[in-house]
């Protein structure tokens, strides 16, 4: 379900998303590096991976929130574009033209022969963003969140390094059943690095 103000805003919305796989390590790693109470001990990785799974995250309901802005884009694609940053990695170039496109910006001839969606591509690339100056150093929310943790390593199919053959079976089993039917996919790796 979305909140109100978007359901009702008449602003364009862009929604990215990533692998719940590789979304649970990023998130992981994000909030064992940023401390958002002061008094709060650290979850354990299987009590972390336990409470992603139940849909439980610091910023409300994981499952609920990727599905219904899934939902709102079949019901209304001119209103909200949904990507998957899987995507993204795989062909950024077509990704930047789909997104200029849903702006109502697409890029002319002209500028797709001079390259300007492949410069636009590098300017807007994991690499390129995770080394600007304000994205290494600094914080933000009053000195609680560090810039530098919202770039960790961008990589698809990290979670293969983390979670053990079980986690990732139960994760995957989660997926369909709370996707199901909604015509939600992900390419997921299949191989565990353990």
């Amino acid at each position: 379900m979305l909140p109100y103000s978007v359901a009702k805003s008449e602003c364009k919305i862009i929604y990215l998303c990533r692998n719940p796989l590789d979304q649970f390590i990023s998130l992981h790693h994000f909030f064992a590096s940023n401390k958002i109470e002061k008094e709060a001990v650290p979850l354990g990785f299987e009590e972390s991976f336990d409470m992603f799974c139940q849909g439980i995250i610091g910023f409300g309901p994981f499952w609920e929130h990727m599905i219904g802005y899934w939902n709102a884009h079949l019901e209304n694609p001119k209103k909200m574009l949904f990507l998957k940053y899987e995507d993204l990695k795989e062909d950024i170039v077509l990704n930047v033209k789909k997104i200029a496109e849903f702006l109502g910006c697409p890029f002319s001839e002209e500028e797709v022969g001079k390259g300007v969606v492949e410069e636009i591509s590098k300017l807007c690339s994991f690499g390129n963003l995770k080394n600007l100056e304000v994205n290494k150093n600094g914080y933000v929310m009053d000195g609680i969140l560090k810039n530098s943790t919202f770039f960790r390593k961008g990589e698809v199919g990290d979670w293969t390094n983390y979670l053990t053959p079980d986690m990732a079976e139960r994760m995957k089993k989660l997926m369909e059943i709370k996707f199901e039917g909604s015509g939600l996919t992900f390419k997921i790796r299949s191989q565990v690095n353990h």
